[in-house]
């Protein structure tokens, strides 16, 4: 691991579309965001993850790039980003930016040069067949719009041409193998890429679909890490204290592979899921472990994570979140309650942690059509709620003109009502977060070992010299066991532990030292 700041880092992830406009033209802005660093520090986060900022025509939200190295108009300037980027450094905070390097937008500078009958230095840049009607095997592909007498590899939507960095088995004469000078040239210009916004101060990046690089690459997806440990000995070189985290949902694998960081994924019934997103569409039954009596069991959370846990621990950090661009908020279905049960959990795990711009105040997810390529995900995608006021503090715009509707209910949660009440969600996660912030065993590093996990007893887990002890279901449970659990240092419902008891009442949570 390079990035020694990781250490005592929490993410917090702004889609900036949706976090604060300041020109009013109802989209959120690279200012906005510098204009609420002190609230963003005061939550107790340290670290962004700006989802992309770069020029795009927006067919995927921004991760269909036109140009690497622009700051897209809609959301500022290069200097703007250079300027956050400044600012957040003098209040001791962190910059990752979305780095996407698997496709390009189908009208980016080096995909129009690639399609051109003529050979050129772009011609391998991406991923074409050797004939117009020829399809790309079991790889999605696009013909007929091209002047170029082929067809073209997909790595997302259509408008996602992907880029070449070779295949790991050759098996067609089209397909480059990954020593080829074209392929070679894909991951130089990637580094290139990495190498500017470091240069300008940024902090890192967020890596999507990271396992996405090499075509037919094996399980290990040896070719992709063989690429992602040169980017690592280069970061390592030219800039020690820079971090990655990886879109790749297999830790044991992007850790291997030079990464600082790799999400646990909420795919459908993956462990990470079974916390607050049991279903297999948001209509199902819901047997989350955090919903209340909904008959969870975190085993099948830590059967997963455990295994994770033993093999990386000396490799990197395993990132919980509480929800990203791409999933359903979890205000969908937990109440208050439970989330802060689930925010509990999340917070005093190892790792580093990752809050979703709004969850700290309970956002809803909205039912919303499509919007650049969001499809069901666009509900958790609108706009920050700080106010009361016009478009809940979000824009002065028309609302009309707004990048996304705003929450119509009465009830709507801000930021503002929540500063007032101390017992508020938003109160509880600026709690957590300090104590986090205060005590070092609740850190990345510190030692994790469960104590218990059996179904109808509490939740028990040491880090450190630190005992955390959980129960989310709605009657008290108790456990009989000898604990190092004297001072009490934080508590939500009630909880005890007196001569070797451990008594928890509903929907309660502790720490002890």
């Amino acid at each position: 691991m390079a990035a020694t700041w990781l250490r005592n880092a929490v993410f917090y992830e702004i889609y900036p579309q949706s976090f604060y406009d300041t020109n009013d033209d109802g989209i959120g802005d690279i200012n906005g965001i510098t204009e609420k660093l002190d609230y963003i520090k005061g939550l107790g986060c340290n670290a962004l993850w700006i989802n992309p900022c770069f020029d795009s025509p927006f067919k995927d939200a921004g991760y269909d790039v036109r140009d690497y190295k622009k700051v897209a108009p809609r959301y500022g300037t290069n200097d703007d980003l250079v300027r956050l980027f400044e600012t957040a450094h003098k209040k001791d905070m962190h910059v990752l930016l979305d780095l996407v390097p698997g496709h390009t937008s189908e009208e980016h500078p080096w995909f129009r040069e690639s399609q051109k009958a003529e050979r050129n230095e772009y011609s391998d840049r991406y991923i074409w067949t050797d004939f117009c009607f020829r399809a790309a095997g079991d790889l999605p592909y696009v013909g007929g719009e091209s002047e170029r007498g082929a067809t073209y590899v997909l790595n997302f939507f259509k408008c996602q041409p992907a880029l070449n960095y070779g295949f790991l088995n050759v098996t067609e004469p089209w397909q480059l193998p990954m020593n080829h000078p074209s392929a070679i040239a894909t991951r130089e210009a990637v580094k290139d890429v990495m190498r500017f916004w470091l240069e300008k101060g940024c902090d890192g990046f967020r890596v999507d679909m990271a396992s996405s690089l090499v075509k037919h690459d094996d399980e290990k997806k040896s070719g992709t890490s063989a690429i992602w440990r040169d980017v690592r000995r280069m970061l390592d070189c030219e800039f020690p204290e820079a971090a990655m985290i990886a879109e790749w949902g297999d830790p044991p694998l992007a850790l291997r592979a030079g990464y600082d960081m790799d999400f646990a994924l909420n795919h459908v019934g993956n462990g990470y899921s079974t916390l607050v997103r049991d279903y297999e569409n948001h209509k199902d039954e819901d047997h989350s472990y955090f919903k209340k009596d909904a008959g969870g069991n975190i085993n099948r959370f830590l059967d997963q994570y455990m295994a994770w846990y033993e093999d990386t621990k000396d490799k990197g950090y395993i990132s919980l979140i509480t929800c990203n661009h791409d999933t359903i908020r979890p205000r969908y279905n937990l109440d208050e309650s439970e989330l802060r049960l689930f925010y509990a959990f999340l917070f005093t795990m190892p790792g580093v942690p990752f809050l979703y711009y709004g969850d700290e105040i309970g956002m809803r997810y909205q039912e919303l059509p499509t919007k650049e390529g969001g499809y069901y995900r666009t509900g958790s995608r609108t706009p920050m709620q700080w106010n009361k006021g016009k478009n809940l503090g979000f824009s002065s715009a028309d609302p009309e003109s707004l990048y996304l509707p705003t929450d119509p209910s009465d009830d709507a949660p801000d930021v503002a009502s929540q500063e007032k009440d101390e017992g508020s969600l938003l109160n509880t996660v600026k709690k957590l977060l300090a104590l986090r912030r205060e005590e070092q065993d609740l850190q990345s590093d510190a030692e994790l070992k469960i104590i218990c996990s059996e179904p109808g007893y509490p939740l028990v887990y040491r880090r450190g010299n630190l005992t955390v002890a959980l129960n989310p279901l709605g009657k008290t449970v108790s456990l009989k066991k000898e604990l190092s659990a004297k001072d009490k240092l934080f508590e939500t419902g009630s909880t005890s532990y007196e001569n070797g008891s451990l008594t928890l009442g509903p929907q309660s949570f502790a720490v002890f030292r």
